[in-house]
């Protein structure tokens, strides 16, 4: 059963970085599946900078916005596992919805969840998943964006109950809520 890490914070805290030098940390064997869509220029020169900041680093990447369980499922022969991110993944399962005129709802959240999970624990090596601590700000002003908000702390919620290990990144600095190899002692 593999264990599994879930590294959140606010925007540009440092959470990515931390994820690929603890990843770094675990395995020589390691896979990136990135979640993010291209949407035009400037999200392309995003993702360029994150693909720069892991070349020549060892790590394979794979592209996915949905089916996290499905790719987690395939990649098995990887110690290492880090999913970058768990927001743009709900953005996406959100905005599948709704090109289909579908709710995703809590329950949509939930499942998909359970079968993220499911994948975790049948895989033999680390996951680490990164994602973004969004209920900390402003509420927004729209309904579809409260909406969001409330299904990524949601989806939060649900990973970091199951997760060996819950790390805040605030300022660039790891601050750990939750490590199960501290507390079974």
């Amino acid at each position: 059963m593999a264990k599994l890490i879930i590294i959140t914070g606010g925007a540009r805290s440092g959470k990515s970085s931390y994820a690929l030098q603890r990843g770094e940390e675990i395995s020589t064997r390691r896979c990136f599946i990135a979640t993010c869509p291209v949407v035009d220029e400037e999200m392309a020169g995003r993702i360029g900078k994150h693909r720069q900041e892991r070349e020549g680093r060892g790590w394979h990447c794979i592209e996915e916005e949905l089916d996290l369980a499905a790719q987690l499922a395939r990649s098995g022969e990887y110690g290492l596992v880090l999913i970058d991110c768990l927001t743009l993944w709900v953005n996406n399962l959100l905005f599948q919805a709704e090109k289909g005129d579908t709710v995703f709802d809590e329950q949509n959240m939930e499942r998909e969840c359970t079968s993220l999970l499911a994948a975790v624990h049948r895989h033999p090596g680390t996951i680490i998943c990164v994602t973004n601590e969004v209920g900390l700000g402003i509420v927004p002003d729209n309904p579809l964006a409260r909406h969001y908000r409330d299904l990524v702390g949601y989806c939060n919620r649900l990973l970091a109950t199951s997760a060996d290990e819950v790390i805040l990144v605030s300022c660039g600095i790891p601050l750990f809520l939750k490590n199960m190899s501290i507390t079974k002692r």
